[in-house]
């Protein structure tokens, strides 16, 4: 059994895990090359590991999206995404 915390489970204290923010990306005919995290920070997509397409829930709000799964420049692993229905692209995991 695990002894109770007494933290009282408030709603101003949750928050949403690995949400989608946007986020720029450069493109080489539909391939991405670059991706700015921020406004000044552009990193290079040294490999493409995986691309995907995701088309779900059409009988409601559809969901159409193409993730890439990318190395960048130094290392580190991204997964980003492009809302197929409005171009707009966002970063789901770093």
């Amino acid at each position: 059994m695990v002894a109770s915390s007494r933290a009282s489970l408030r709603a101003d204290r949750l928050r949403v895990l690995n949400a989608p923010r946007p986020v720029t990306v450069d493109l080489d005919g539909s391939d991405p090359v670059a991706v700015w995290l921020s406004a000044s920070d552009r990193s290079v997509v040294d490999a493409i590991l995986e691309v995907w397409r995701i088309d779900d829930e059409w009988w409601r709000q559809r969901i159409a999206r193409r993730y890439v799964e990318a190395v960048l420049e130094g290392g580190a692993r991204v997964v980003f995404f492009e809302d197929l229905a409005t171009g707009h692209w966002f970063l789901q995991q770093a």
